[in-house]
């Protein structure tokens, strides 16, 4: 995102944007850290062995049946911390160190994804709407730039299509921000349920909770970044297209 916003500026002005920087600065700055961040907690919680000596699977699977949710599959995927839950097929997936972990960051990692799937069980309804926003956040994250660079190249023709062509890709683009938006409360929501289980049905102590805790708060803030460089790339086009005065 940060990359083909740079080129737009760079399309735009014909150099790089002091403001484009100025604005993005922030969303830059915060989502490094936090990067650093949830590597750094992760490989912390690694060293801590699980209770029991359980798996980060064996966790998903024990929140999932603590929370009375349905049984699902749960499926190893390749990549690095590419954990998710599939709402589609019903399918939790783990990566590689998180589902044959036997450790308290593969434990808090697993058990977030199962809280994912305990809010689909329960009708969250934060999760419906973010559910479907996908389908036009996907497109509008692929298509919206290629509406404003060829909004751009028609601008800089003198034609008057390319600024309703350049609106279209902002509306677009927001679709992309309505859905980091609505993503943030859904994380932390799953954050919260999957430490509750954890706790309440002693999987784990209060102790380990506090190492559980590190690591999920430092994933939840790569959210925290990725929503606040969408609204702020928003903002940076919003400014130079003209609907937000300079000033």
């Amino acid at each position: 995102m940060i990359f083909a916003a740079s080129l737009l500026a760079y399309l735009m002005f014909g150099m790089f944007d002091p403001l484009y920087f100025l604005l993005l600065a922030p969303g830059l700055l915060l989502g490094m850290w936090a990067q650093w961040r949830v590597s750094s907690a992760f490989h912390e919680g690694q060293r801590y062995r699980s209770p029991g000596g359980m798996t980060g699977a064996d966790a998903a699977r024990a929140v999932l049946r603590a929370a009375g949710a349905p049984d699902l599959p749960i499926e190893p995927v390749e990549g690095v911390l590419t954990d998710h839950y599939d709402p589609t097929h019903k399918v939790l997936r783990l990566s590689p160190a998180v589902y044959h972990g036997r450790n308290l960051a593969a434990i808090g990692v697993a058990a977030h994804e199962a809280g994912h799937a305990i809010q689909d069980a329960t009708r969250y309804p934060l999760l419906v709407v973010r559910n479907a926003i996908v389908p036009m956040a996907s497109i509008g994250s692929n298509l919206s730039w290629l509406l404003i660079l060829v909004g751009i190249v028609l601008m800089s023709a003198g034609m008057l299509l390319g600024k309703w062509v350049l609106f279209a890709g902002i509306i677009l683009f927001g679709t992309v921000v309505l859905f980091q938006i609505v993503n943030l409360p859904v994380e932390f929501d799953a954050s919260r349920r999957a430490r509750m289980v954890l706790l309440n049905h002693g999987l784990v102590t209060e102790q380990e909770d506090v190492v559980v805790g590190k690591v999920l708060n430092a994933a939840a803030m790569t959210y925290v970044a990725a929503t606040l460089t969408a609204i702020l790339t928003l903002l940076y086009f919003l400014i130079r297209s003209g609907v937000l005065d300079r000033r």
